[in-house]
């Protein structure tokens, strides 16, 4: 809602609050700003007509003339995944207390959505990005003309060779290896994935981990076996779990356990088992990615690979707030933070 002048349907101004006050514009500013000498009356008169015309000032204006925006852009796959959630919270942690108001755009899962939120909020000079998107040709093209024009921004779980820009990721690789080897422990053989399509699996690390597993037991990775959608900027959704799991139910040689590569997706494969009149883990084992706060909560209780989350936000915010007040550019930063597997029911009979 906008705020109001009391008399007019215009938001008030600052020559609306002197008007009050009974001072000139200048004379307001400094009182509003605390940038000048103001006698404690006429302060107090200021402040009167500020709270009674509810004014705010125009920080548009202001940002202007610093040529700061004091904003910080973060770009998301979505915001229906919790794990966007945890990652936000973990930036705003470190950006709220520095200062900065931080804005945020989500892809939809589509490449010209991903270069279109990039280009806006270059556009719109905010001072730093932090891109948490999967990675694309196309929007790593629009990442090195960010950095060209001196934008500087990290990036959540997406390496890009860059000079200048830092990022922080979990180690996706050996938490699916770990995943899928505990598949395999308790007598699976037949393992699929869910969450990519065959032609674009080679470029996920979590099913270059899981196809590790499977090759280290000396069991054959089948294409088949792997079920989701094309290359894109976004998570796998829980409507690629379930569409996922109908198509490996179809195969005449389908798989005894799945690895998701996120819990949502691990959550709609569960759901498909369900109506398919597949028991968990009796018929069909399934694993997840992320621990996100439900999956402890399905049923039954999700077997997951846990990533530090929160953390990471902290850590590319902070890294991106050292690149944007350091005085001179420093070699870029990359780190990478371990994750934990958390066996519940959804693997183990009885767990």
């Amino acid at each position: 809602m906008k705020t109001k002048n009391t008399n007019t349907n215009r938001p008030a101004t600052l020559t609306d609050v002197a008007r009050l006050a009974g001072v000139v514009p200048m004379t307001a500013s400094r009182a509003i700003n605390d940038s000048g000498y103001v006698s404690s009356e006429v302060r107090k008169r200021v402040s009167e007509a500020v709270k009674k015309l509810h004014y705010r000032p125009n920080m548009l204006a202001r940002q202007l003339k610093s040529s700061r925006l004091n904003a910080i852009g973060i770009l998301l796959p979505d915001i229906a995944n919790p794990f966007s959630t945890e990652l936000v919270n973990g930036v705003r942690q470190v950006f709220d207390e520095a200062g900065y108001t931080c804005f945020i755009a989500t892809t939809s899962g589509k490449l010209e959505h991903e270069k279109a939120s990039l280009q806006a909020f270059a556009d719109h000079r905010v001072d730093g990005l932090i891109v948490a998107t999967r990675g694309t040709k196309l929007g790593d093209e629009v990442l090195r003309d960010i950095s060209r024009r001196g934008i500087p921004f990290a990036t959540i779980g997406r390496p890009i060779k860059l000079r200048g820009v830092d990022c922080v990721t979990a180690n996706h690789w050996q938490g699916a290896f770990d995943a899928v080897s505990h598949l395999i422990e308790i007598g699976h053989r037949e393992i699929g994935f869910i969450g990519i399509s065959p032609e674009d699996r080679l470029s996920l690390r979590r099913y270059l981990g899981y196809a590790a597993a499977l090759e280290q037991a000396g069991l054959e990775v089948r294409p088949e076996h792997t079920v989701g959608p094309r290359e894109a900027p976004a998570f796998a959704t829980q409507e690629d779990g379930f569409a996922g799991m109908t198509a490996l139910a179809q195969l005449r040689r389908r798989p005894t356990a799945v690895f998701a590569r996120n819990d949502f997706t691990a959550i709609g494969a569960m759901r498909a088992a369900h109506m398919l009149g597949m028991r968990v883990p009796e018929d069909m084992a399934i694993a997840g990615f992320d621990n996100i706060p439900l999956a402890a909560f399905t049923t039954p209780p999700l077997t997951t690979v846990e990533q530090p989350i929160t953390a990471q936000g902290a850590i590319a915010a902070r890294m991106l707030l050292d690149r944007m007040t350091a005085e001179k550019p420093g070699a870029a930063k990359s780190i990478s933070m371990e994750c934990k597997l958390i066996v519940r029911g959804s693997t183990l009979i009885g767990g």
